[in-house]
C-alpha cells in the first residue's frame, strides 16, 4: 500500500464549492444528488463495489434478493424527494398495492390474522376479533393520522438548530397529547386500545420499524400504524434494488461522480476544518481527495470514532457508551423449490411471551429469543423476476441482539456454527408455524447474515441492523444532529442522525441537509422542485457549525443545475400503470 496519498485537484473551472459524501447508500446518494442540484460539485465514495449500503442486492442462480429493507412505506416521502430532482415517483417506479397488506401468524393460534390494504378492512377486521374494537382502532387511526401529519409538518423536516420555529399555534394546541405520548410507551397505548394479545401486537410491532422495542418507543410512533393501516403498503417493481438504482441514476445527472470500492479511512482536518478525506481504492492505493466540505453518510460511530482524532469528535466513544443501539439480526436469503402460499408477501411471526422476546434483545443480559418473532417477505409472486419460473425467493428477518459475538453468516452453511444452527431452527419455525412442512427440503439456494457481517462490511456500530433505536433520548432533537460541532465543514447524513431510522427518514436527512447547509431553519419540506441557491455555506449555517473558528470566505456561486431526466428505464415487470394493485393471493 503506497503512503503518500495521490493529490486530487477539487475545483471545477466554474469554482463550485467541492463536496465529498462517504457513503453510496440511499442516503449518501440522496444527499449527493440535492447538494449537486443545489450547486455544489458532489463526489461520492462508497467503500463497496456495489451501491445500495443496507438496501443492496445479491444474486444468485436466477434468484434476486434485496438484502435489507422490503416495506415501501410513507411513499410521500420519496414523491417529495423525486420532485426535488424534478421527476417524480410515478416517474421513476411502478408501485403496486399488496392486499392483503401483510399476513400475521400467532403462536399457537391456527389461523393467521390478514391485514387489510384498506382502513375500513382492518376496522372490520379489529371488530371481527374482538367486539367494539373496530371502533377503538377507528380512533386511534384517527388520533395517528393527526400525529403523523403534525410530524411532518414541525418535527421530521427541521435541523433543531433553532427551536423557535417549532413554537406555533397547531403544536401548542397539541402540547398535552405530545407530551402524554412521548411519556407513555407504545405497548401500554395499545394495551390500553384493545384487549385482545393479537391486537396489541399488531399495533405495537412497528417499533420494529424504528429499531426499538414497543416497550421502550415511545406511543408518539403509534403514527406508523396511520402507514399500514390506513395508507396501504406498496411495492415498488424490482425492489429497492430499483429505488437504489433510479436515485444513482438521479444523481449522476446532476453531474456526481460516484467512486466505488473506495474505503475512506480518515477525514482530513487543518485548523479545524476539514479539508477532505483519504481513502483506499480497489487496488489497495492510499489517495487523497480535497474538498470543501465532508459529509458522511455511513454508520456514525464508525465515522466518529474512527475516521476522525479524539479532539474532532463531536460523538465520542463515551456517548455511545450512554446510547441504545437497535436490534442486530440474522438474515436468511433462501431460493425455494414451488411455491409457498402459506406465505403472503409480507408475512410476521409473533411469539407467545412477546415481552420477553424484546427483553432480550433490549435488555441489560441480553440473549438471543428462542423462539423469536420473526419476518418473511416473499416478493416473487407479486414481482416474477426476483425468481426463476416455479420457484419463491424468501428473505427472513429475525431480530436478534446487536452483538457481532454470535457470529456471521456466509453461503451454503459456511457461516459461523452458532448463526447457521439459529438459521436451521428459524426454517424449522417457519415450517411448523405456517404449516410447510417440507420447506427445509425445497431449499435450493441459502445465505445467512449475522451482526458480525453488518461490522465488518458496513462498519455498523455493534452490529446493529438499523441504528440507534428511538427511544425518548433518542428521538427528535435528542438524537445525534446533522452537523459536526468540533470541525467546521463536516455534516452528517443518514438513520444514525436525525430525523432517524428508515429510508423515507433518510431521504429526508439528504433534504435537511440542504436545510443546514442553508440556513434554513423552517419546519416543512423544501418547495418542489429544488432551486439552486448558491455553492457555498450560508453565514448563518457556517456560524452554526464554527463553534471553534470563524468560517473560511465563500466561493462564487455555480449554474444552476438542469433539469433531471425523465423515468429511467424500469424492468419489464413494472410496464404499465404505475399505481396498481397487486396479483391475487397465491
Amino acid at each position: 500500500m503506497s503512503t503518500a496519498p495521490a493529490r486530487i485537484p477539487t475545483e471545477s473551472p466554474a469554482g463550485s464549492r467541492h463536496v465529498v459524501v462517504i457513503g453510496g447508500g440511499i442516503s449518501g446518494l440522496a444527499s449527493a444528488a440535492l447538494l449537486a442540484r443545489d450547486g455544489y460539485r458532489v463526489t461520492v465514495l462508497e467503500a463497496n463495489d456495489e451501491l445500495g449500503g443496507r438496501a443492496g442486492s445479491w444474486e444468485r442462480d436466477g434468484f434476486r434478493f434485496d438484502t435489507g429493507p422490503s416495506w415501501y412505506l410513507m411513499p410521500e416521502v420519496f414523491d417529495h424527494f423525486y420532485k426535488l430532482l424534478g421527476t417524480s415517483s410515478d416517474e421513476q417506479l411502478s408501485l403496486v398495492t399488496l392486499d392483503p397488506g401483510y399476513r400475521v401468524y400467532f403462536e399457537g393460534e391456527e389461523q393467521p390474522l390478514d391485514i387489510a390494504a384498506s382502513r375500513e378492512g382492518n376496522i372490520a377486521l379489529f371488530e371481527s376479533v374482538e367486539k367494539g374494537a373496530g371502533a377503538k382502532l377507528d380512533a386511534y387511526l384517527d388520533s395517528a393520522e393527526d400525529t403523523y401529519d403534525i410530524a411532518k409538518k414541525r418535527f421530521l423536516y427541521t435541523t433543531f438548530e433553532d427551536f423557535r420555529p417549532l413554537v406555533t399555534r397547531d403544536v401548542l394546541a397539541r402540547g398535552a397529547k405530545l407530551g402524554r405520548l412521548l411519556l407513555e410507551p407504545l405497548a401500554t397505548l395499545a394495551a390500553r386500545t384493545v384487549s385482545d394479545d393479537r391486537l396489541q401486537k399488531v399495533l405495537g410491532y412497528p417499533a420494529v420499524f424504528l429499531g426499538s422495542s414497543p416497550y421502550i418507543t415511545p406511543s408518539l410512533y403509534h403514527l406508523m400504524s396511520h402507514l399500514d393501516l390506513s395508507d396501504g403498503v406498496l411495492y415498488p417493481m424490482g425492489g429497492f434494488t430499483r429505488v437504489i438504482s433510479s436515485i444513482a441514476d438521479l444523481a449522476r445527472a446532476e453531474g456526481v461522480e460516484i467512486r466505488t470500492g473506495a474505503a475512506v479511512r480518515r477525514i482530513l482536518v487543518e485548523n479545524g476544518a476539514t479539508v477532505g478525506v483519504e481513502y483506499t481504492d480497489g487496488a489497495g492505493t492510499l489517495q487523497r481527495v480535497e474538498s470543501d466540505l465532508v459529509v458522511s453518510a455511513a454508520d456514525l460511530h464508525h465515522t466518529e470514532t474512527a475516521m476522525l482524532e479524539p479532539a474532532h469528535q463531536t460523538y465520542p466513544e463515551r456517548f455511545w457508551e450512554k446510547s441504545t443501539a437497535g436490534p442486530g439480526g440474522l438474515l436468511l436469503y433462501l431460493g425455494v423449490t414451488g411455491e409457498v402460499p402459506e406465505l403472503e408477501h409480507h408475512t410476521l411471526m409473533f411469539t407467545r411471551e412477546w415481552q420477553r422476546g424484546f427483553e432480550a434483545i433490549f435488555g441489560k443480559n441480553t440473549s438471543v429469543p428462542t423462539p423469536a418473532s420473526l419476518y418473511v417477505c416473499k416478493p416473487s409472486v407479486v414481482d416474477p423476476a426476483t425468481a426463476p419460473e416455479g420457484s419463491t425467493n424468501l428473505f427472513v428477518l429475525v431480530p436478534i441482539p446487536s452483538d457481532p459475538t454470535i457470529g456471521r453468516g456466509d453461503v451454503d452453511g459456511d457461516g459461523d456454527a452458532r448463526i447457521e444452527a439459529l438459521a436451521d431452527h428459524v426454517i424449522t419455525q417457519i415450517a411448523t408455524w405456517a404449516n410447510i412442512p417440507d420447506l427445509a427440503e425445497r431449499i435450493t439456494v441459502r445465505r445467512t447474515v449475522g451482526p458480525r457481517n453488518f461490522v465488518e462490511e458496513l462498519n455498523s456500530w455493534k452490529g446493529t441492523l438499523l441504528g440507534p433505536a428511538h427511544t425518548l433520548k433518542q428521538s427528535a432533537f435528542f438524537r445525534a444532529g446533522n452537523v459536526s460541532k468540533k470541525v467546521r465543514g463536516l455534516y452528517y447524513a443518514g438513520g444514525s442522525s436525525i430525523p432517524g431510522i428508515g429510508l423515507p427518514m433518510c431521504l429526508i436527512s439528504a433534504e435537511i441537509l440542504v436545510k443546514r447547509l442553508r440556513g434554513d431553519t423552517s419546519t416543512g419540506p423544501l418547495a418542489e422542485p429544488l432551486r439552486a441557491t448558491a455553492s457555498r455555506v450560508s453565514p448563518k449555517a457556517a456560524a452554526s457549525s464554527a463553534a471553534v473558528a470563524q468560517a473560511a470566505p465563500a466561493k462564487a456561486s455555480a449554474p444552476a443545475k438542469a433539469s433531471a431526466p425523465a423515468k429511467a428505464s424500469a424492468p419489464a415487470e413494472a410496464s404499465g400503470s404505475t399505481r396498481k394493485p397487486a396479483p391475487a393471493a397465491d
